[in-house]
């Protein structure tokens, strides 16, 4: 995991009231925040194997 390289925004009384991301860091944030959005709707769907799944593949012709 990438260590981000934050750098803040302070108002008169030194509080952080921003933060500065590089382009790619808050690209990689928006892609984490999807991927967990993803991973939630789809908490209650029924699971399969792993065997299951690689069968299923096969008899597909995608393994």
């Amino acid at each position: 995991m990438r260590m981000l390289q934050e750098q803040y925004v302070v108002d008169g009384k030194g509080q952080k009231t921003a933060v500065i991301l590089s382009i790619g860091e808050y690209e990689e944030l928006l892609e984490d925040l999807h991927d967990l959005s993803i991973i939630a709707e789809r908490r209650d769907e029924p699971t399969i194997t792993f065997e299951d799944l690689k069968k299923g593949l096969k008899e597909d012709g995608l393994l």
